[in-house]
């Protein structure tokens, strides 16, 4: 292949697709030479080397060794690259440095232009002592956008406090195979639950004046076989209908500022080189006016990994081109590689005015091209784990944790002689994800504090008044079974035994989950098995507890287990959240947000399977998972009756309107979470067996039972059709409210009449909820 870009590519190229700008910002465009603009569509990386310190894809092998800042910058700078989250800093120290960066750049660059600061923030800001919050995965299990919109500005708080001004998060990809070292970074399977999490994410963020960041558009989740970084075959269907629309939802109904592409390659087309998905698309059909910014060194593997650019410099025009603004987290492209070929004539120049001008109108909306850093900063020390922020860690750790199965034996009963076993029983990096400070930084600083106070699950059932006898048993993932007898002996001796274990997340095989630790299997890693079976054996009633990335295959353990508890990395306030389960002090509410498989046979799977890829005569193999999207049970006991239609016929333009009324039928108060599911009968594309199309909370006393009123915008029952146009199509669709997808609880159906809907960008896409009490 030559190093030129494709017909196509060069149409939309010069000049094409701008957003307006101000008086200002094309005054400073025109006053800039070629390495000044260059400058500004490029961050650098402070401190980052080919050290061994490795936190993103090949970084080793993509940084030599960290460049000087004065003289890396010396034409202006587009963006700082993780200033917080690279190395442990005290936050006031960071925040001083960072500032005195800044104030480089306004003294001693021509233009006096800052960069913009960006940091990860997907469980909290990634830096030393800040509050680390649940994973994604838990906010799923949670079902409570209100929440994680409160989280999300107080993680905001403290990235302005530290002067940070973009936010890398929320992940918006939607689970597609549990395998998939990234699960425990994304919301769940069901692209609605995904899209209003996740718009509420960004909303909570943008709140405060930090510009959230879309990741990672489009595709990665669905990598075949689960492994990172590896091609996608699915369909453009599959893309429409699964995989964009969280990302459409945040960009139209969250405002979100930026949007990060995925690595990924779609049936040969990297999206880095793609102007469909990141121009076509993004800009002119959802109307994105924004930066798009390139995860890390993805611009120079159009080059290096998928070979569809004959260098860096030719990989630096088919991402300009395709519509990348930013280059991150350096400028392996966008430097010289790309300078050499503008000075040539090979690239036009606009294509990097285009990304210019989108830099500076996103520094115009932050305040920075009037930012003032002639102050010092402030001497005293910055509290990044107030204790509001842990209040709110907690309440949503609590809100996550499911609960499986039980057979009585939750909550425990007092006093009771209690045995503590397993590898993530008595240890704070079980509580966390891959993104958090603690497995993501710290880990290659050995003798660095955490930095936070995080009880473990051992030391928060004593904080609640259990007497717990502990032994580890095993690790997390290796064969030693020498510590198994100790923990069967405590067992034995025990009325419960609690065995917690699970995952530890990691970077790119340091962990059993996380950014590339991906696996073949599903089963718990290590010798965990081993360990559960041992001290089942005893006899003894076992509460399992999963601290997991993933959904694994646990099938076994559900039917002999007395109680299986499912947390997905609930952070900080974890420990305290699944001790408040076990003990009783905490009903839990939380629901599955991916299914729980069997197998990783099945794997990918999905609850939105059409009819087709349910369980069959024609196979040997059952696909159906162990424990349905959307299961969770808790101390008490709901019931769902009289789904109702407001109307028996509804336009395809129109609003599905129901109710249903919902008991708590138990003897301590509860959160139910209501879900509406329904089924488009007949289509002219196959449709899947199930799909949600609302959700809500709702908190009942002991007796008490309400209405729960749900209005549902038939876009929720959109699809692309043969044409690939997005429909609402006329036909029957049955409605059910139950336990999760797979229970039809309370039925009723309702007509769509009229013509095929052809969906507008003005057209509804939330269900509404509302709560009527008697």
């Amino acid at each position: 292949m030559t190093d030129t870009v494709s017909a196509q590519q060069d149409t939309l190229a010069p000049g094409a697709h701008q957003e307006p700008a101000s008086a200002r910002v094309r005054e400073l465009l025109d006053a800039m030479t070629l390495e000044e603009k260059l400058a500004q569509i490029v961050g650098l990386w402070v401190g980052a080397g080919s050290d061994g310190e490795v936190v993103a894809p090949l970084q080793d092998a993509m940084l030599d060794e960290a460049p000087r800042f004065t003289e890396f910058a010396r034409h202006g700078l587009g963006h700082l690259t993780r200033v917080f989250g690279t190395r442990p800093v005290e936050p006031a120290v960071g925040r001083r440095a960072l500032l005195e960066s800044q104030r480089w750049l306004v003294e001693n660059t021509r233009l006096g232009i800052p960069a913009i600061a960006h940091e990860e923030c997907l469980t909290g800001v990634a830096a030393w002592r800040a509050a680390t919050f649940p994973t994604p995965l838990a906010w799923g299990a949670a079902f409570h956008p209100e929440l994680v919109e409160e989280m999300a500005a107080a993680i905001g708080e403290s990235m302005i406090a530290l002067g940070v001004h973009q936010g890398l998060s929320p992940v918006l990809d939607v689970v597609r195979d549990a395998r998939w070292g990234r699960v425990e970074e994304c919301i769940g399977e069901d692209p609605y639950l995904v899209g209003t999490v996740g718009t509420a994410y960004v909303r909570g963020l943008q709140s405060t004046g930090i510009h959230a960041t879309l990741k990672h558009l489009v595709g990665y989740s669905a990598s075949r076989a689960g492994r990172n970084l590896a091609p996608v075959s699915a369909g453009p269907r599959e893309i429409a209908d699964v995989l964009l629309p969280p990302f459409e939802m945040a960009v139209r109904d969250g405002g979100a500022r930026s949007v990060m592409h995925a690595y990924t390659e779609i049936d040969g087309v990297p999206v880095a080189a793609d102007p469909e998905i990141l121009t076509r698309l993004l800009r002119e059909e959802w109307g994105f006016d924004g930066t798009v910014v390139a995860d890390y060194f993805g611009v120079a593997f159009l080059h290096l990994l998928h070979g569809v650019a004959a260098n860096p410099g030719h990989a630096a025009q088919l991402a300009l081109a395709a519509g990348i603004d930013v280059e991150l987290p350096t400028g392996n492209a966008y430097l010289a590689p790309l300078r050499e070929r503008i000075e040539d004539g090979r690239t036009p120049i606009e294509l990097v005015d285009r990304a210019v001008l989108r830099v500076l109108r996103q520094k115009e909306e932050l305040g920075l091209l009037d930012a003032d850093f002639s102050a010092d900063a402030p001497e005293d020390e910055i509290d990044l784990d107030p204790p509001h922020h842990r209040a709110l860690a907690q309440r949503l750790a609590e809100e996550s944790v499911v609960l499986l199965s039980n057979d009585g034996t939750l909550p425990l009963a007092a006093p009771a002689r209690v045995a503590v076993v397993g590898p993530n029983a008595h240890r704070v990096p079980a509580l966390f994800g891959c993104y958090s400070f603690v497995n993501h930084v710290i880990p290659q600083h050995p003798g660095t504090e955490d930095g936070i106070s995080a009880p473990t699950v051992l030391e928060a059932l004593r904080t609640e008044g259990v007497e717990a006898t502990y032994a580890a048993g095993c690790a997390v993932d290796d064969d030693d079974r020498s510590g198994i007898p100790e923990a069967v002996a405590l067992a034995a001796y025990a009325e419960v035994a609690v065995v917690v274990v699970g995952d530890q997340s990691g970077l790119f095989g340091r962990g059993t989950v996380g950014e590339g630790c991906d696996r073949d299997d599903l089963e718990l890693p290590g010798v965990q098995r081993e360990l559960v079976e041992a001290v089942l054996a005893t006899g003894t009633p076992v509460v399992l507890v999963l601290l997991t990335g993933r959904p694994y295959a646990v099938d076994w353990a559900l039917e002999r287990s007395a109680a299986v508890v499912q947390s997905f990395f609930p952070g900080e306030a974890g420990g305290a959240a699944l001790a408040g389960v076990l003990t009783g002090r905490v009903n839990p509410s939380g629901r599955l947000p991916v299914s729980m498989p069997r197998s990783a046979g099945s794997q990918p799977y999905s609850y939105l399977h059409p009819a087709l890829a349910g369980p069959s005569s024609t196979t040997n193999l059952d696909p159906t998972p162990a424990l349905p999207f959307g299961h969770g049970l808790g101390y008490t006991t709901f019931v769902r009756t009289g789904l109702e239609v407001a109307a028996p016929e509804v336009a395809t333009d129109g609003s599905i309107e129901v109710s249903v009324r919902v008991r708590n039928t138990g003897e301590r108060a509860g959160t139910d979470v209501v879900q509406l599911y329904g089924r488009d009968v007949v289509g002219t594309v196959t449709r899947p067996v199930a799909q949600l199309l609302g959700y809500c909370r709702v908190d009942l006393e002991p007796g008490e039972e309400v209405t729960v009123h749900l209005t549902v915008p038939t876009t929720r029952l959109a699809f692309s059709d043969r044409r690939m146009v997005r429909v609402v199509e006329p036909g029957t669709v049955e409605l059910w409210v139950g336990p999760n997808c797979a229970e039809r609880e309370t039925e009723a159906s309702v007509e769509l009449v009229g013509g095929v809907h052809e969906v507008r960008p003005a057209d509804a896409l939330l269900a509404r909820a509302e709560v009527v009490r008697d």
